[in-house]
């Protein structure tokens, strides 16, 4: 095959398939024995756009992060266990639960928790046109104003944890930092939950500083679990924070943090 014919090729496949349709799926290798763990390349992708999945820091510091794609009748624990805990937390929550649980969505702005993004109706971005993407978002924006003191909505976690370069830069066009991960495990499938221990060890086995850890309040094991983790990381030396703190670093100097 001559050279102009191979770049002919090229030309026609990107015409077909534009970049825009790849799809990347976050993924890591993860912490052991409390080591940073390895996203590979797309590090510096989030990076790029000021997107994080940990405290660059890596202060002695958590951030317990939850995703509301849907209520089964455990997140007005996890609240409680917050609140006697003093813990703050993030929830990224989508069109569904906000129109099935408002007096839940409303009870964690009041008690202080981020609401975060998680797309109206949690399709593929990376199979969605920038107007969709930005309807998207917009329409959970206005909801969560509406029902909720939270003015500003700031982080943006991809449905299905997809995403590629193109639908990175139109969040941070759209002013959202994309909140990704660090610490994860299966915990989202209801009728394959194992016990609160099996929960409490997928944590404490993942954990580092600086750790951003996702969990679902689907899951029942999470919110029998999160009593102890609380309790247990705090005996280790690690205190609890919210996602703001990780914004404030990144605009920061490094020789500034902990000051």
């Amino acid at each position: 095959m001559s050279r102009i014919v191979k770049l002919m090729t090229v030309v026609l496949m990107v015409c077909l398939f534009p970049l825009t349709t790849y799809a990347e799926g976050w993924g890591y290798n993860k912490s052991k024995n409390g080591t940073t763990p390895d996203p590979g390349r797309y590090g510096p992708m989030i990076e790029q756009h000021h997107g994080f999945f940990m405290d660059p820091s890596k202060d002695r510091v958590v951030y317990l992060t939850f995703d509301n794609g849907y209520e089964q009748g455990y997140t007005g624990q996890v609240l409680d266990v917050l609140k006697e805990k003093e813990v703050p937390a993030a929830f990224f929550v989508t069109g569904h639960y906000i129109e099935s649980a408002p007096d839940l969505l409303k009870r964690m702005a009041d008690e202080g928790h981020i609401i975060g993004n998680h797309s109206w109706s949690h399709p593929d971005f990376t199979q969605s046109s920038k107007a969709d993407m930005e309807k998207e978002l917009k329409r959970v924006e206005e909801a969560v104003k509406e029902q909720t003191d939270q003015e500003i909505m700031t982080f943006l976690r991809p449905p299905r944890g997809t995403f590629n370069a193109q639908t990175l830069k139109w969040a941070e066009e759209f002013g959202y930092t994309h909140a990704f991960w660090s610490v994860a495990f299966v915990d989202w499938h209801t009728d394959r939950q194992k016990g609160w221990e099996y929960a409490y060890r997928s944590v404490m086995d993942q954990i580092h500083p600086g750790a951003v850890i996702l969990l679902h309040t689907v899951s029942s094991d999470n919110a029998e679990a999160l009593s102890q983790m609380i309790d247990e990381l705090r005996k280790r030396g690690y205190r609890f924070g919210d996602l703001n703190e990780i914004l404030m670093k990144q605009l920061v100097p490094a020789p500034v943090w902990g000051l």
